[in-house]
């Protein structure tokens, strides 16, 4: 049951961490990071996606 929300989520939080690295011009999220915050994200994101390889209807 809480399995899919977690993994969406992670998706999404992971895009939405490198959107706002982006749009905020390396100002947040972490602005001392610079930019590993693009591999934070992208980080987040794959965590997500390799959950879909366990993920039973």
């Amino acid at each position: 049951m809480w399995f899919k929300p977690v993994m969406f989520g992670l998706m999404i939080i992971g895009l939405l961490w490198i959107i706002v690295f982006y749009i905020t011009e390396a100002q947040w999220p972490i602005a001392a990071a610079g930019s590993w915050n693009i591999l934070i994200g992208f980080g987040i994101a794959i965590v997500g996606f390799m959950m879909t390889t366990r993920w039973r209807s």
